[in-house]
């Protein structure tokens, strides 16, 4: 059975990882629906959060074989846990004088932003899960949708648990040759 799967990766902020973890997702023949990187709570280290559409099985594959890339510290699949994910939109509208103020009510039913304005156009800011987000599109795709831009899905597990590296595996990563390792970049 296909199912979304949530993926969440600590990688070392480095160039061509990104690249290097898509590819483990395309060897299997997979579509990566959402992709969000930036940086997290550790100095040089990236959070990527993937959203794939597979079977459990597959993506637990998947997962283990991109677990064992040098520049991955953590991967976890979040899916089946307690999580709280959201997604950014900024949607550009038509917005004539005869229909602005139905495209403001429907903004403001969803409590989303207007944060540009023309004389045709606004631009809207939406932050919210995915069927949020999704709701709004309908509705507004009624006044004509010029322009959409989605970060695509961004996740944390709920409570104390989380995907993160603790203080001292931090200084391992980036100070390897204090324990006798190379140092990154061949350095020492």
């Amino acid at each position: 059975m296909s199912i979304k799967h949530t993926i969440v990766a600590l990688v070392e902020n480095k160039p061509g990882v990104l690249n290097r973890i898509a590819s483990k997702w395309r060897q299997r023949n997979f579509n990566i629906e959402s992709l969000a990187v930036g940086h997290s709570e550790s100095e040089g280290l990236s959070r990527m959060t993937f959203v794939v559409d597979a079977a459990t099985t597959d993506v637990e594959q998947v997962v283990k074989q991109v677990d064992k890339l040098i520049e991955v510290i953590r991967i976890e699949d979040i899916s089946d846990r307690p999580i709280i994910n959201r997604e950014l939109a900024l949607i550009k509208v038509k917005a004539t004088p005869a229909n602005r103020s139905e495209v403001l009510q429907i903004v403001g039913i969803f409590r989303a932003n207007i944060i540009d304005v023309s004389s045709t156009t606004l631009i809207i800011e939406v932050t919210g899960d995915e069927d949020k987000v999704d709701s709004l599109l309908a509705l507004l795709g009624d006044y004509g949708i010029l322009e959409l831009c989605r970060t695509g899905r961004v996740a944390m597990i709920r409570g104390e648990d989380g995907v993160t590296v603790s203080e001292d595996d931090h200084r391992e990563i980036l100070l390897p040759h204090l324990n006798g390792d190379r140092a990154p970049g061949g350095i020492f």
